[in-house]
C-alpha cells in the first residue's frame, strides 16, 4: 500500500505545479503590475484543456499502456518548462501564456492516466481514503511548491533559474514512473483484455453509446450536479480575498507565504484528515458537517471586508480566514474526490477512466467558469455585495449535500458503510 501511495502522490504532486503557476503565482504578479481584476480573471481560460480532457480520455483508455501515458506527459512538461526558461514573462507575456497552456494541456493528458491507474490500485474503502488523501495532498503541495514557495524566492532566484528546477524535477519524476514496480502487472491485464479491444474501439466510435454507459452508473446524475456547484461560492472567496488584501493590507512577498504557503499547508492538513476521518465516519455525515462549517467560515471572511485601514489586528484575522478556509477546502475536496471515485468503481471497466475523468472534467468546469467571472464581479459590484453571493452560493451547497444525506446519494453510502 505504501508504495501506491508513493507512486500516486509524488505523480500529483507534479500535476499540481501547473495549478499553482497559474492560480497563486501569475495573479499576483498581474495584479502587482497593475492589471484589473477582470483581466486577470480571464487567464484562467488556461486551463481550458482541462474542459477538454474527457474528449481524449477514451483513446488513455484504450491506446497504449499508462506507464507509457505517463512517461511521455511528464517528459513533456520537463520540456515545456525548459523552452519557458528561455523567456522573459515582461517581454514574451504571450510566449508565457503559451506554454501555460501547454503545461495545462500535458498535465490534464496525465490526469487522466494517473486517475485510471489509482482507480486499478486501489481497493476497499480505506485504500480508496489514503489514496484519495494521497492525490489531494500531493496536487496541493505540488500547488504549495510553485505557486508559494517559488513565489517567494523568484525575485532572488529569478525566471528562468525556476523553470531550471522544475524541470529537473520532471525529468526525475519521468525516470521514477518508468521503473515503478506497482504498474508491472499493468501489461499482463492489457494481454488478456486484446480479444476486447476491437470490440471497444469500434465502440469508442460511437460516443452517444459511452454517454449512455457514463449515465447509466448509479449515482452519476447526482455526482454531476454536485461537482458542478460543490465549489462555486469557495472558488469566488479563494480567488478574490487575496487580491483584495494585495489591494489594502498586504504585499506580494507576504500574500506568498501567507496565502501560497501557510494557508496551502492547512489546506494539505484538511485533506489529510479527511483521509483519517473516512476510516472511522460515514462519508454523508461528514460532508454535512463540514460543509454547514465551510458557510460559517465564510460569514466570518465576509465580515473582514469592511476593514480597509492596514493593522496587525487585521492582518492576523486575515491570515486565520484564509487557513480555515482553506482547511475546511481540502477536507472537502478529499471527501468530494472519494465520491467520485467510489461511483466511478460501479462502472464497466472498460469505461472507469472516461467516467471519472468526465467527472473530474465537471469539477474543473464548474470552478474554472465561476473564478473566470468573479473578477469580473468584484469589479462591478465591489468585494461586499460579490462575496454576499459567495457566501448564498456555499450555504445552498450545503442544504444540497444535507438534503442528499437524508434522501439522495449520500443516504445510500451511509447505508453501504454501516457495519454488518
Amino acid at each position: 500500500m505504501n508504495d501506491k501511495l508513493v507512486f500516486l502522490g509524488l505523480l500529483y504532486f507534479v500535476q499540481g505545479i501547473p495549478y499553482g503557476l497559474q492560480s497563486s503565482l501569475l495573479p499576483v504578479y498581474l495584479r502587482g503590475a497593475g492589471h484589473s481584476l477582470t483581466r486577470i480573471g480571464f487567464t484562467k481560460i488556461l486551463y481550458f484543456p482541462w474542459v477538454l480532457k474527457v474528449l481524449w480520455a477514451p483513446l488513455v483508455d484504450r491506446i497504449g499502456t499508462k506507464r507509457r501515458w505517463l512517461v511521455g506527459t511528464v517528459s513533456g512538461l520537463a520540456l515545456t518548462c525548459l523552452s519557458s526558461a528561455a523567456l522573459a514573462p515582461e517581454a514574451h507575456i504571450w510566449g508565457v501564456a503559451g506554454t501555460l497552456l501547454a503545461m495545462n494541456a500535458l498535465a490534464s493528458v496525465q490526469d487522466i492516466a494517473v486517475d485510471g491507474a489509482a482507480v486499478g490500485l486501489l481497493n476497499g474503502r480505506g485504500e480508496l481514503g489514503l489514496g484519495n488523501t494521497a492525490q489531494v495532498v500531493g496536487y496541493k503541495a505540488g500547488s504549495v511548491f510553485a505557486g508559494g514557495g517559488l513565489l517567494a524566492v523568484i525575485d532572488v532566484a529569478g525566471w528562468s533559474w525556476m523553470f531550471m528546477l522544475l524541470t529537473f524535477v520532471y525529468a526525475g519524476v519521468a525516470l521514477f514512473v518508468w521503473g515503478a514496480p506497482v504498474l508491472d502487472d499493468e501489461p499482463v491485464r492489457s494481454q488478456h483484455s486484446d480479444g476486447r479491444r476491437a470490440g471497444q474501439g469500434a465502440e469508442a466510435m460511437r460516443p452517444w453509446r459511452v454517454w449512455r454507459k457514463l449515465m447509466a452508473v448509479p449515482g452519476t446524475p447526482w455526482t454531476i450536479l454536485y461537482v458542478l456547484t460543490y465549489k462555486l461560492g469557495e472558488q469566488g472567496a479563494v480567488t478574490m480575498f487575496p487580491l483584495f488584501l494585495l489591494d489594502h493590507h498586504m504585499t506580494a512577498r507576504e500574500l506568498g507565504f501567507w496565502n501560497g504557503i501557510i494557508a496551502m499547508g492547512f489546506s494539505i492538513c484538511g485533506s489529510s484528515l479527511g483521509g483519517l476521518l473516512l476510516a472511522q465516519f460515514s462519508i454523508g455525515t461528514l460532508m454535512r458537517r463540514v460543509f454547514v462549517l465551510r458557510t460559517i467560515s465564510m460569514m466570518f471572511q465576509s465580515s473582514l471586508l469592511t476593514v480597509l485601514e492596514p493593522s496587525p489586528l487585521m492582518k492576523g484575522m486575515a491570515v486565520l480566514s484564509m487557513s480555515v478556509q482553506h482547511f475546511l477546502g481540502g477536507l472537502i475536496t478529499t471527501l468530494t474526490f472519494t465520491t467520485m471515485m467510489h461511483c466511478t468503481q460501479r462502472a464497466e471497466e472498460s469505461v472507469q477512466a472516461t467516467h471519472y475523468s468526465f467527472l473530474a472534467t465537471l469539477e474543473v468546469l464548474g470552478k474554472l467558469l465561476f473564478s473566470a467571472l468573479a473578477g469580473g464581479m468584484v469589479d462591478w459590484v465591489g468585494f461586499q455585495v460579490a462575496f454576499l453571493l459567495f457566501l448564498t452560493l456555499s450555504a445552498g451547497t450545503a442544504l444540497h449535500v444535507w438534503t442528499a444525506t437524508i434522501t439522495g446519494a449520500l443516504r445510500e453510502h451511509q447505508l453501504k458503510e454501516q457495519p454488518q
